[in-house]
């Protein structure tokens, strides 16, 4: 197959009218047909067709209370200091709530207001009752003929029982969209595969699959496909006799292994190639056999997020529906955000209420980064030909939580350290309601986050060379305007995290100096970089003399993984970081790690069920069992500025 490759750059809005018209041309922009199912099956499923009551309901004169069926105009005069009698079957007939009431009654008198007489052959009323007191007329909830439910509506369990209670027994509702996902590339294997070098595990079609099923319709995955053009082809072709619209996923760019385009192009035609957004530029949106055609890249932020924008209102039209709106904020961006001036980006943040005021955190813009949307609570939207947002900027927030769930989320941003993921495990599990989200921008970052009123708390381990003491001076330095209490959280091991077994015999900061050593370091203003630098001057190092003093990241964890990976020799971080990953550690000695709070954040009531799980017996037990840690001050209030 002979390849053509291009790929355009237009905006979002006209690459889905350009796909719209195309799918328009096929009559494949209107509501699916509909298909008979069982009422009791129906819940979730759209009306394709109005549904008209059979029968009225209900379809007597029913009794709404226990009591005695009476004509009312024989119970004029009754009262409690004056019982008026009344014979047994003649003047009044007993009946339970639903009874049908007896040809020529018309009310009925409550239990509590009726004395039976003695053998039952006649009663005592102790009120009068008005003509159709306490009856359920016919009719009165449904009417034969009466539009029960209008088409195109998502049934609910009340709808299904309103559907079955005027006599449906079966309901017309829209057909399912049926979408085919076919992953591509001879690098993919199935979850739970023995992992070597250059191995993917296939999980796109996972993800997608699930949003289709949450957007009403059915998916089929469909087990990946090499990279050949030709096996890419018989595949797609397959899928399209039995669904609506297949989805190709990976291979939509222009690289030598991107085929779908070429069969996209081969087998009907090509509206879209290429739209101008990140995450997701190489999109392919097309037709062919009467179907829809979409090619969407293989990262996995990238595979969601343009499933989201051109998946979800394609199937919402199928299905009759406009598509799901997600609430939306506004809220404070934490910091300064650079866009490509020729591109909308979707950019993912974090979300939380500190004070009176929201704020968004953005997160890692790469489009590889799943964990981005698993800790996202939120999309922000930089508009193309636009520069970005500088700091402090109000930007409106597409919700990927509920406002009450984010309004319930304890912001942290400082520091990384692995007892933050134990105490928002343990915090979630005693208190449901509320999360603890951990930005990780170091200390320095984190202060300087409190001062700007943009956080709830900051971990922080920065020292102090010329006093020793950890986080006082800096407090003092940064957040002079700020009362703030620091909280003793916990002492742990810094030390060189190296292979296992140690195979450079690294021993010493000096070994670092060496041109067969390469480091992995931590990001300026961390507290780690800090008293790296501060060792390094104590031996006497500069820091150009070891290779990858510049390469930085952002977590312990991070430097560990580098290591891990053979892209580092040698990492400074906390002994869990190297237990987590079965590496080897060399400790250089113990830091404090502590937690600072604004005083009005300390007292607030959001924070006490934090303070409760800190301080509890568990925590510390978890914390403990990381290995590499201390706890005699977690807790305890240090000092307060």
């Amino acid at each position: 197959m002979s390849r053509n490759i291009y790929l355009e750059d237009i905006g979002l809005d006209e690459a889905v009218e350009r796909w719209w018209r195309a799918l328009a041309a096929i009559d494949l922009d209107q509501p699916l047909p509909g298909e008979w199912i069982a009422v009791a099956q129906a819940r979730g499923r759209v009306t394709a067709e109005p549904v008209w009551a059979l029968t009225s309901s209900p379809h007597y004169h029913a009794a709404a209370m226990d009591g005695y069926a009476v004509r009312a105009a024989e119970t004029l005069g009754a009262l409690e200091t004056d019982p008026l009698r009344l014979a047994v079957p003649t003047q009044a007939v007993y009946v339970d709530t639903g009874h049908a009431i007896p040809p020529g009654f018309d009310a009925v008198v409550m239990i509590e207001n009726v004395h039976v007489l003695a053998e039952g052959a006649a009663i005592e009323i102790l009120a009068a009752v008005a003509p159709w007191q306490h009856v359920r007329p016919l009719g009165e909830d449904m009417v034969t003929g009466e539009l029960v439910l209008p088409a195109n509506h998502v049934l609910r369990p009340q709808d299904l029982g309103a559907a079955a209670g005027c006599g449906h027994t079966q309901l017309l509702v829209r057909r399912r969209p049926r979408v085919a996902i076919q992953p591509t590339g001879a690098e993919l294997v199935r979850p739970g595969s023995s992992l070597k070098p250059g191995d993917i595990v296939e999980y796109n079609s996972l993800m997608l699959a699930a949003l289709v099923e949450e957007w009403g319709g059915e998916a089929t995955r469909l087990p990946p496909a090499p990279d050949d053009p030709e096996q890419i082809k018989a595949a797609v072709l397959a899928a399209l006799v039995e669904h609506d619209l297949v989805v190709v996923n990976a291979g939509s760019s222009a690289g030598s292994h991107d085929f779908t385009a070429d069969v996209f192009r081969a087998i009907g035609s090509i509206q879209v190639h290429g739209i101008a957004m990140r995450p997701g530029h190489p999109v392919i949106l097309g037709v062919a056999a009467g179907k829809a055609l979409a090619g969407i890249p293989g990262y996995p932020a990238s595979a969601l997020m343009t499933f989201d924008l051109l998946v979800k209102p394609l199937l919402a039209r199928w299905l009759g529906q406009l598509p799901p709106q997600r609430p939306t904020l506004n809220a404070s961006l934490t910091r300064k955000v650079l866009s490509p001036l020729g591109e909308d980006e979707f950019m993912r943040v974090m979300v939380g209420k500190v004070g009176d005021r929201f704020v968004a955190t953005p997160m890692a813009r790469g489009a590889g980064v799943i964990m981005s949307l698993v800790k996202a609570d939120g999309i922000v939207r930089v508009p193309r030909f636009s520069e970005g947002f500088p700091a402090g900027a109000e930007v409106t927030v597409e919700l990927l939580r509920t406002r009450a769930a984010v309004e319930n989320t304890m912001v942290a941003i400082g520091s990384h350290d692995l007892t933050l993921d134990v105490l928002a495990d343990y915090l979630r599990r005693r208190y449901p309601h509320l999360t603890l989200s951990s930005s990780n921008v170091g200390s320095y970052g984190g202060l300087l986050a409190l001062a700007r009123g943009e956080a709830h708390l900051a971990g922080s381990h920065l020292l102090d060379e010329a006093t020793g003491e950890y986080n006082v001076s800096y407090i003092r330095a940064l957040l002079p305007e700020t009362p703030v209490v620091l909280l003793g959280f916990v002492q742990r091991t810094q030390g060189l995290i190296v292979p296992p077994g140690n195979p450079k015999r690294i021993t010493t900061l000096s070994d670092l100096t060496r041109s067969d050593v390469v480091f992995i370091n931590r990001q300026r203003g961390s507290g780690t970089r800090v008293l790296f630098d501060y060792r390094l001057k104590q031996a006497g190092i500069e820091p150009q003399q070891i290779q990858g003093y510049d390469r930085q990241e952002f977590t312990h964890l991070a430097v560990a993984a580098a290591v891990k990976s053979g892209a580092a020799d040698c990492a400074l971080g906390i002994a869990a970081a190297a237990r987590a990953l079965d590496l080897d550690f060399l400790p250089l000695g113990e830091e404090r790690y502590d937690l600072v709070i604004p005083q009005t954040t300390y007292e607030s009531p959001l924070l006490q069920p934090l303070l409760t799980v800190i301080r509890s017996d568990e925590f510390r037990a978890a914390v403990t069992r990381l290995g590499g840690y201390h706890t005699p001050d977690l807790g305890h209030v240090l000092a307060a500025y």
